[in-house]
């Protein structure tokens, strides 16, 4: 059973799968803080080439199926055209001014 993105309970989360789905970059960028940083499977990742990669040349989109955490942890059914589906955690850290300043993502 899926959640719907709009049942998410952290606004910050709720835009970030939002805009993955919707391969909105600009939305996407708009929520990250100038100096956000992110990791895949335990390894740290450049931000912006992960980002094109992963998500929007390779028409990502998640359908989450659990959270915890306050809305800020995740697992999610994850697909993309380079990779296919795979089942992911993904951890938000969101500043006080709403803006993600880390995310963690890998294989659940």
């Amino acid at each position: 059973m899926t959640i719907a993105p709009a049942r998410l309970s952290d606004p910050t989360v709720r835009a970030f799968v939002n805009a993955v789905n919707a391969q909105d970059r600009d939305a996407f960028m708009a929520l990250l803080a100038d100096d956000a940083t992110m990791s895949d499977d335990g390894s740290d990742r450049d931000l912006a080439d992960w980002s094109d990669r992963e998500i929007f040349s390779s028409h990502g989109h998640m359908e989450v199926q659990r959270e915890s955490d306050g809305g800020r942890s995740l697992v999610a059914n994850y697909r993309n055209d380079t990779w296919g589906e795979m089942r992911t955690a993904w951890r938000f850290t969101v500043s006080d001014d709403g803006r993600i300043s880390h995310f963690e993502t890998g294989q659940a």
